[in-house]
């Protein structure tokens, strides 16, 4: 045999290594070719692959909020659940909130705060109006304050208000709700009619039929109103249909001393500068945010 053979297959082979040739030749290597598909396949998962992971690297986090709890930052659009124990949030320019067990709450931006269920209780120092809390049902703007807001399981709210001012709104839809006083917002309806704690018992149960759809509730809750309920019934003036809101101002007059320029017949036909007028009579203390409020009725 030459050698020339065993390297380059030229020459005369030896028979013994061509009879090693045919046993071995099953374990040959043979080259094919890759299959186009799977080949496009492999190379886009690659690349796949590899920019999913710039997009970890390079994506910048969630901007932080004020926002703090137990020295740890709100990062905005993050979700805060509490277990059996309630936690305590913090933000040094707009107040503090104490979040109850059993809560749901979103912090939406650095003054927005979102309880989704649960309970929480706001001290707040924030100028009025820049502080605001959403529920599924309405939204609650800070006008200075110290409130509780509830919200169950199907969205509905209460609004408790300890100190200053709370509006509660949706849409064309407002309550004004002072210290001492509470407001019902439903997820299908909005906020509904405010009123004081102490109210009486036909003002109450007047309030919640009427906010049932119940009519004939009111003449109950006129007879029984107070000067003091003169906040429900202002309410009043601007929820009921025409027909009724000239009962509603008349027993309004009784209890509220009136400028003579504010007539019957400009509140029932909603004249703007009447409402408002009817509203500066309450003499509400600590009301000074209604100098700047849109007001929604306004035509």
């Amino acid at each position: 045999m030459k050698d020339d053979y065993l390297w380059d297959r030229s020459g005369a082979p030896d028979p013994e290594v061509e009879r090693l040739e045919r046993l071995l030749a099953p374990l040959r290597y043979r080259h094919r070719e890759p299959r186009p598909g799977r080949a496009r396949w492999a190379m886009a998962a690659a690349v796949i692959g590899v920019a999913a992971a710039l997009v970890l690297m390079v994506a910048p986090p969630a901007e932080s909020t004020s926002w703090q709890v137990a020295g740890a930052r709100l990062r905005k659009g993050q979700v805060v659940r509490t277990g059996g124990a309630g936690i305590t949030l913090e933000a040094e320019s707009v107040g503090r909130v104490d979040l109850a067990p059993h809560s749901v709450l979103k912090a939406s931006s650095e003054k927005k705060l979102s309880l989704r269920s649960g309970e929480l209780h706001a001290f707040i120092w924030a100028p009025a109006r820049e502080f605001v809390v959403d529920t599924p049902s309405a939204q609650a703007v800070d006008l200075g304050c110290e409130y509780t807001l509830n919200v169950d399981p199907q969205g509905n709210g209460l609004l408790r208000v300890q100190l200053g001012w709370v509006a509660f709104q949706v849409g064309d839809r407002e309550a004004f709700i002072p210290a001492g006083a509470l407001c019902v917002t439903r997820k299908r309806g909005g906020p509904g009619l405010p009123y004081y704690e102490d109210a009486p018992a036909d003002v109450r149960n007047g309030v919640a039929a009427i906010e049932r759809g119940d009519s004939g509730a009111l003449g109950g809750l006129l007879a029984a109103a107070r000067p003091r309920d003169g906040l429900t019934l202002w309410h009043l003036l601007t929820r009921v249909p025409e027909h009724d809101r000239g009962a509603v101002f008349d027993r309004y007059r009784e209890l509220v001393r009136l400028p003579a320029e504010v007539t019957r017949e400009g509140v029932v036909r909603r004249d703007s500068r009447m409402i408002d007028l009817c509203w500066n009579a309450l003499e509400l203390e600590n009301a000074g945010w209604w100098r700047g409020w849109e007001r929604k009725w306004r035509n």
